[in-house]
């Protein structure tokens, strides 16, 4: 790989942003011998612009290949750009045959032919996802999608207050659409949660669905207000956004889980229902979700990413929930400070999500991000 050129700009008008970035990206050196691939996100405010902004983007670079989302929030290095029109571009250069951009994918089923005969020679086990928060089966897609590439995807939810528009080529929507790397292109990823454990795993003995019957024999309310704390456990209106439950990651070899809300409590029958179905023998365990926590973690996994890569990262995609960022590190885009201060001015885009996605699941509160090096 050579260049990785990043350009972002905030604005009032989706064509005078346009402008600004083109101006950054005219100084680009085109390298002979490279396919481009352009990394556009584009905040929410010009989500109805999408069709336009790509394609003066198109004619403007003369790079055919676009891949993003719109977002309620989007971000660059060491920028985070929120409630305000913004466009965050990375231009990437990848040698021939490194890529194909993923159609739509609406249902869940193979890959199109020709992407999987790609796939398979190219021995492509990677890809960059952006997907429709309104389509029910996007688990199983996203699932699938990572069966079929007996591979990893990074990405997530599109976030908008207007159209929930993805790019994979065109403007598109309703389903999970991106893009697919070759074997050899090299990348790290890693996954930041926003939550920290407060108490020891416990195991599932009695559940119904998403309700919580017994945990190691036990009511199961009994159980969390021991776990929360005699303080907590006296006023349970005081959880609500700052208590949740984590599904530990059966077999993960970093301490995985998934983050789930508490979505009832019934103090009569001793029952917790959390927001995701459950079975008995699972184990799960309480976490609190706070800024100490978030950044903790977060630091902890830019120090072990580094310490995975093999040479210098030239540039990143970062997708982080919308519950992060302003609305957990503070404002001045703290988080996206914190990831340059700890990898450098590494040229990063990416998006605030509905949902996170890594590997083959859907994450929130979490933080995912990948490195090209």
């Amino acid at each position: 790989m050579a260049n990785f050129a990043l350009t972002h700009a905030a604005g009032t008008a989706w064509k005078s942003i346009c402008e600004e970035c083109l101006a950054e990206l005219a100084q680009h050196e085109n390298e002979s011998g490279f396919e481009k691939l352009g990394l556009v996100y584009i905040s929410d405010h010009l989500a109805g612009d999408a069709k336009k902004i790509i394609a003066l983007l198109r004619i403007k670079t003369g790079i055919s290949d676009w891949v993003g989302s719109v977002g309620m929030g989007i971000c660059a290095t060491g920028h985070e750009y929120f409630d305000q029109p913004a466009i965050a571009i990375l231009i990437t250069d990848f040698p021939p045959d490194s890529f194909r951009l993923l159609e739509t994918q609406e249902s869940p089923g193979d890959l199109p032919a020709s992407i999987a005969d790609w796939a398979r020679s190219r021995e492509s086990r990677f890809g960059i996802v952006h997907a429709d928060p309104r389509n029910g089966d996007i688990l199983d897609i996203i699932a699938g999608l990572a069966e079929s590439l007996d591979g990893f995807l990074v990405g997530g939810l599109t976030s908008s207050r207007g159209e929930l528009a993805q790019i994979s080529g065109e403007v598109t929507s309703a389903g999970v659409s991106g893009v697919l790397f070759a074997g050899d292109v090299p990348v790290v990823t890693a996954l930041s949660q926003s939550c920290m454990p407060i108490a020891a795993r416990r195991q599932i003995t009695a559940c119904e669905n998403n309700v919580l019957i017994e945990l190691d024999g036990r009511p199961a309310l009994d159980v969390f207000k021991e776990d929360i704390g005699e303080l907590l456990a006296r006023d349970l209106q005081r959880v609500a956004g700052y208590i949740f439950a984590a599904l530990p990651i059966a077999h993960s070899d970093t301490g995985d889980y998934l983050v789930r809300n508490l979505t009832g409590i019934d103090e009569e029958r001793n029952l917790l229902a959390i927001g995701e179905l459950v079975e008995p023998g699972q184990t799960i365990q309480f976490c609190r979700r706070d800024a100490e926590a978030a950044e903790t973690d977060l630091v902890r996994m830019l120090s072990d990413l580094k310490k995975r890569l093999d040479a210098p990262a030239k540039g990143g995609v970062y997708f982080s929930c919308l519950a992060r960022g302003p609305n957990m590190f503070g404002d001045a885009s703290q988080e996206l400070k914190i990831i340059e201060r700890e990898l450098g001015d590494v040229p990063l885009v990416g998006l605030f999500c509905n949902g996170e996605i890594s590997h083959h699941r859907l994450y929130t509160y979490t933080g995912v991000l990948t490195l090209f090096t």
